[in-house]
């Protein structure tokens, strides 16, 4: 998925370069960033304003994000990408976030236990008068001071069920949505709080317009808008199981609207459960290459959690479900002629839609080998990848781990001999990736040559 850079590199780079621009512009704001005397209320009242600034830019990011924005897909090497950009922009907002409270209402406690003396306040300067901007914000103090407390509470309790990866996915997906609600109430926090000087500073014009698009990112999550331009309705009309690997197939009509996908892609289905109600979004790697004539789309799912058990009962043919999509950016075009492909357990769904997607083109344009490593056989399913991989042209090694041995960088060198003039394209459990791409990079193998998919959407 990668055409530059290693799996992670672009979006932390991203994530420092989002800190870094907010705390140059709050430096450049900030006339006494270090103050003098340097005492626990004089660095409280700094650092409560940065703290807050980095909050509240990296929380209307993460809700911009939220929209799932494909104009941002080639700059970050697609959604998935951008969707641990998302989480990492969460764990930076809790972080100042905690921080932000503690000087705020801690230092109150620690007053009142007796640990801190608070300074006596001196007398407006004489001439200086607020604007009716300035009054007006100043007389909400109290309300947004109050109002930021309860919903920080709500938001870091959201944020860190998010991060919980046992916290069930269907509920997951209702309770995240909730925290737009509570960055609406951020957002009147921040507006009131930071300070009134900032606004007539560029940091100000940057919060406003980071402000400004997370709220309506924020509406248009609550009013369930996101992504609303690229649904399309679809009625499931076949489901084939392999109960070896305890998979389940299911083939979706899809009706016109879809605009095509390339091999590689996800999409996001909800399925109509009853009475108009719907199961939630969930990603599923495409498993099928686009035919116009034939507008089907196929995803292969594993029992993994409390809804994929739950697929054969849902997806029954005749259900109504919404298709969300295309995204992603895992698309093997590098301009490689020599490509490894290793596909691990379910992984194994990007490389199966390339692989039909190359047969009606009539062959590979590179010389591929792909290694699928499972930790169990069902034999109709091998069946088919074998016929999938000579339509192919592609040169197939299936590794069953109790029969074959686990599947190791040393294992591909050695049945690929000429690895060094290849790219690797990894899709599968995220510490076997983590592991294959430090073993090729300490034996040289090029970070822009090394290509993962990171599917996990939480």
């Amino acid at each position: 998925m990668l055409h530059a850079i290693m799996p992670t590199r672009r979006i932390h780079h991203a994530l420092v370069a989002l800190l870094a621009a907010l705390t140059l512009l709050w430096l450049l704001a900030e006339p006494k960033p270090w103050p003098q005397p340097l005492t626990w209320f004089s660095f409280r009242a700094v650092f409560v304003q940065y703290s807050g600034v980095i909050a509240i830019g990296v929380m209307s990011l993460a809700m911009l994000l939220a929209l799932r924005p494909r104009r941002l897909e080639p700059h970050l090497d697609g959604l998935d990408k951008m969707y641990r950009l998302h989480k990492w922009l969460g764990i930076a907002a809790l972080s100042t976030s905690v921080l932000h409270w503690w000087f705020a209402k801690g230092t109150k406690w620690m007053v009142g236990w007796g640990w801190l003396e608070r300074p006596v306040r001196g007398p407006r300067p004489a001439g200086e008068q607020r604007g009716y901007l300035e009054a007006l914000l100043g007389s909400q103090r109290g309300l947004a001071e109050t109002v930021g407390e309860w919903v920080f509470y709500a938001a870091a309790i959201l944020m860190i069920l998010a991060l919980v990866r046992r916290f069930p996915y269907h509920l997951f997906a209702r309770t995240h949505k909730w925290l737009a609600a509570t960055y609406l109430a951020l957002v009147f926090h921040s507006v009131v709080l930071v300070k009134f000087s900032y606004w007539t500073q560029p940091v100000g014009v940057v919060l406003a317009l980071l402000m400004a698009g997370g709220t309506v990112a924020a509406a248009l999550v609550l009013a369930g808008r996101v992504g609303a331009r690229r649904k399309v309705r679809g009625t499931v009309v076949e489901t084939k199981r392999y109960p070896g690997v305890d998979s389940l197939e299911t083939v979706i009509e899809m009706a016109p609207g879809w605009p095509g996908h390339a091999a590689g892609q996800f999409a996001f289905v909800t399925v109509d459960v009853k009475d108009g109600a719907k199961d939630g979004a969930h990603p599923y790697t495409i498993a099928s290459a686009w035919d116009a004539q034939s507008p089907r789309l196929s995803f292969i799912t594993k029992a993994l959690g409390d809804h994929t058990r739950a697929l054969p009962e849902l997806l029954r043919p005749g259900r109504e479900v919404t298709v969300e999509g295309p995204y992603g950016r895992f698309d093997f075009e590098d301009g490689r002629a020599r490509q490894i492909w290793v596909g691990a357990g379910i992984g194994i769904t990007p490389f199966v839609a390339r692989m039909q997607q190359l047969a009606r083109r009539g062959g590979p344009r590179a010389q591929v080998d792909l290694f699928h490593a499972t930790a169990q056989r069902d034999e109709a399913a091998l069946a088919r990848l074998r016929a999938d991989a000579a339509a192919a042209g592609i040169r197939l090694h299936v590794l069953v781990d109790a029969e074959d041995g686990l599947l190791d960088g040393e294992r591909i060198r050695r049945l690929v001999p000429d690895w060094a003039q290849a790219s690797l394209w990894f899709c599968g459990p995220g510490g076997f990736g983590r592991a294959l791409h430090a073993d090729f990079a300490a034996r040289g193998l090029p970070a822009r040559a090394f290509h993962q998919e990171l599917f996990q959407m939480r």
